[in-house]
């Protein structure tokens, strides 16, 4: 049994990126620009994860999907926390353009 709001928090922990990729045109070419994440942001992101993760499962009701999500989530699993890995992985990718940044 387990302090339901300390696993949210937890949960959205795991889940908020710190650094995200966006497009930047320079020249005629496009380049994904890794570029830190805002607070508020990077909480709009985490929930947003989570609720579409969460909708996503196969759980019979929304409440079941969105508890078994949170509870993946805070312990570092599920779809929500590996969107947020990708994330990282495609603004480590791109970390050359960050010199684009603006």
């Amino acid at each position: 049994k387990q302090n339901p709001i300390g696993v949210f928090e937890q949960a959205l922990d795991n889940v908020m990126p710190t650094i995200e990729v966006r497009s930047r045109r320079v020249g005629g070419a496009t380049y994904q620009v890794p570029v830190e994440v805002r607070t508020t942001r990077r909480q709009a992101l985490g929930i947003r994860w989570i609720i579409s993760a969460a909708r996503d499962r196969n759980e019979k009701t929304m409440t079941e999907r969105l508890s078994a999500e949170l509870l993946d989530a805070s312990n570092n699993r599920g779809n929500a926390v590996k969107k947020r890995e990708d994330t990282h992985r495609m603004a480590e990718a791109n970390r050359a353009f960050s010199h684009y940044r603006w």
